[in-house]
């Protein structure tokens, strides 16, 4: 049979296993994610990830070698960039304080909290007594990082004036207790609760509790 001539085969997607090699260990950390968020750490396979990825578990290991390291370059690829933006926001913008803290808060909810990466915050605390070495790699790369980044916004807003002086370290906390709960909810309690959270909602409305509560003495922040 004569080939249509109003074809382009450039138009036809190449398969997985013939795109630049280049693309392999994206396509193996995306595809890992989907298996970490829905099967949790201990029990996601290699070869399932593999399997959705569209590669060999050979091919996969060429990239990972085992599922501690995978899961490592999930977080790197899915969390650090948020935290790069959080830090660049931090450095650059010249508004509020709390027009930072905002859009922070509101960025978390829309970009995290919201999407599949809402699953590791949950997954990392049903399972980090079970795997101490990376509750101490998600820790050191996450939790501790997105707390200085918090934390330096309290205190550009005590220093400007802007906030009442407070404990930062036990207000950080308190910064990021909802967030954890919309994560947990998600993954745990949406199914049976009759519908979805709204995490932007919640979100705004801890912003407005945040803002009376920061604010100096006689004055809104």
């Amino acid at each position: 049979m004569a080939a249509d001539p109003s074809s382009d085969p450039s138009d036809t997607p190449l398969p997985r296993w013939r795109r630049r090699k280049e693309a392999r260990p994206q396509e193996i950390v995306d595809a890992a994610l989907d298996v970490f968020a829905e099967r949790g750490f201990a029990a996601a396979r290699l070869e399932d990830v593999a399997a959705r990825a569209g590669v060999s578990k050979g091919t996969l290991y060429l990239y990972f070698p085992n599922k501690e390291e995978l899961f490592k370059a999930v977080v790197r690829s899915a969390i650090l960039p948020n935290l790069e933006m959080a830090e660049r926001l931090l450095a650059e913008f010249p508004g509020s304080s709390m027009e930072i803290l905002e859009r922070l808060l509101l960025g978390i909810a829309g970009k995290v909290m919201a999407t599949r990466v809402g699953a590791i915050p949950k997954l990392m605390i049903a399972e980090a007594g079970n795997f101490p070495e990376l509750a101490r790699f998600y820790y050191e790369t996450v939790i501790a990082r997105a707390f200085r980044v918090i934390g330096a916004v309290l205190e550009r807003g005590v220093a400007r004036g802007e906030f009442r002086a407070m404990d930062v370290g036990h207000t950080v906390r308190l910064v990021v207790a909802p967030m954890l709960m919309v994560a947990l909810w998600r993954t745990s309690f949406e199914p049976v609760a009759g519908g979805p959270l709204d995490a932007e909602g919640l979100m705004r409305t801890h912003i407005d509790h945040l803002r009376r509560a920061l604010a100096p003495e006689g004055g809104a922040s």
